[in-house]
């Protein structure tokens, strides 16, 4: 493999979350026409982007053409992820990314990108796309604005945290591919929390691969927004886990919550689903309250709550995973997912806060509405029929704004 660029920022085709490969076997099986737009948000529009940015981004989408799975990577996923379909492994064997899927453009001085395609196929684009821009608006910020930044200083921070976590008995698995300063980092970050005793695994499967850990991951956002479209807005938490179930019979049981709000998820967790899933994951809103509402769930159904996990995983820090580790004794169990703290924590500037989400289903809007409106995105009127849905709001939709 030779890369016309030797700085490529993504170097394997399993440099991905675990939970991109999952998603792309369950819609290969269940939905392999259908048709999805992504679209990015730069949340934080203080951080600017120019031409030769963008110029350098789309060569870097141009050279995830060359990326394949190799006959070890297969290997590794048929043994270490045996709920992979073995016709899934062959299909990705022949995967290519196809760059024409991406559109790159800048409007002033933010970077605007559009990917349409077939699901089983977009699907892929975004974790390796935003850690390629991450570590290319870093680098030229380190080359062109004057940040710096040391490996010295990621291996010191990293060792601190994870012996904060050890002693905490906080079991932590690293999730931060997405918005990693670099490659280099995530490598670093990643080596040095394999020996922590309460690590228990990464998302990126290629560094899981090559440190012999697990790779951990289940089920993502856009499983459920994608529900409203192919099965009906209402019950898509419902949906969504039926058909989840209906691919992987009981396999990674993670359950995402806050898709259209945790109110509406548990109303659609039923007994059933309450059993058959092992842990749910609180990605946005207040987690202590989260946990209460969870414990309060499991025994209104009669379900020891202590025989289900939490697994923590928005905006974590090592002080907050302290905190809701002990408030959660005697309680549930709970683990988390660190993401950006890990591998993107240096003073000179913060991560971007960016986001690249699902955007339509078959030409259809889709929406996250989640437990915090900072993080709610989608299309305006959809956002409306979803609010309507599932907060009950009296929207007038005739009224401009």
């Amino acid at each position: 493999m030779e890369f016309r660029s030797t700085n490529q920022p993504v170097k394997s085709i399993l440099d991905t979350d675990l939970y991109k490969l999952s998603m792309q076997n369950a819609i290969m099986e269940l939905f392999p026409d259908t048709q999805a737009e992504y679209v990015f948000l730069n949340r934080n529009t203080d951080y600017k982007f120019d031409e030769p940015l963008v110029k350098e981004l789309q060569e870097a989408v141009d050279n995830m053409a060359l990326l394949k799975l190799t006959d070890a990577e297969k290997n590794f996923l048929k043994t270490r992820c045996p709920y992979l379909k073995p016709s899934y492994l062959e299909y990705l064997l022949n995967y290519k990314f196809d760059p024409s899927e991406v559109k790159l453009s800048l409007n002033k001085d933010q970077l605007q990108i559009a990917i349409k395609g077939p699901w089983c196929r977009t699907v892929l684009w975004e974790v390796p796309l935003m850690a390629t821009i991450s570590e290319l608006y870093f680098r030229r910020a380190n080359d062109v604005w004057g940040y710096s930044w040391t490996m010295d200083c990621v291996r010191d921070w990293t060792t601190t945290k994870a012996n904060i976590l050890w002693k905490n008995g906080c079991r932590t698995s690293e999730f931060g591919t997405r918005r990693r300063r670099s490659y280099e980092t995530q490598l670093t970050v990643v080596d040095i929390m394999k020996d922590c005793p309460t690590f228990v695994g990464t998302s990126n499967v290629f560094f899981a691969m090559m440190f012999g850990l697990k790779p951990i991951g289940t089920v993502a956002h856009e499983w459920f927004m994608g529900m409203s479209v192919l099965h009906g807005l209402r019950h898509a938490n419902r949906f969504a886990m039926d058909d989840w179930d209906r691919v992987y019979k009981g396999n990674l049981g993670t359950a995402l919550t806050d898709t259209y709000g945790s109110e509406a998820f548990f109303k659609d967790f039923s007994l059933y689903h309450s059993k058959l899933w092992s842990d749910i994951r609180q990605d946005s809103g207040d987690p202590f309250a989260f946990v209460d509402m969870a414990v309060s769930h499991y025994k209104s159904l009669g379900i020891d709550p202590m025989t289900k996990g939490i697994i923590f995983s928005d905006s974590l820090n090592v002080d907050k995973c302290v905190n809701l580790n002990e408030y959660c004794k005697n309680k549930i169990r709970c683990s988390f997912g660190i993401g950006t703290n890990l591998t993107n924590d240096f003073p000179d500037k913060k991560a971007l806060n960016m986001v690249i989400k699902l955007k339509s289903i078959d030409g259809v809007p889709v929406v996250k509405l989640s437990d915090d409106p900072d993080k709610a995105i989608g299309d305006r009127d959809a956002m409306r029929v979803v609010k309507w849905t599932f907060l009950g709001e009296n929207l007038d939709f005739d009224r401009e704004d």
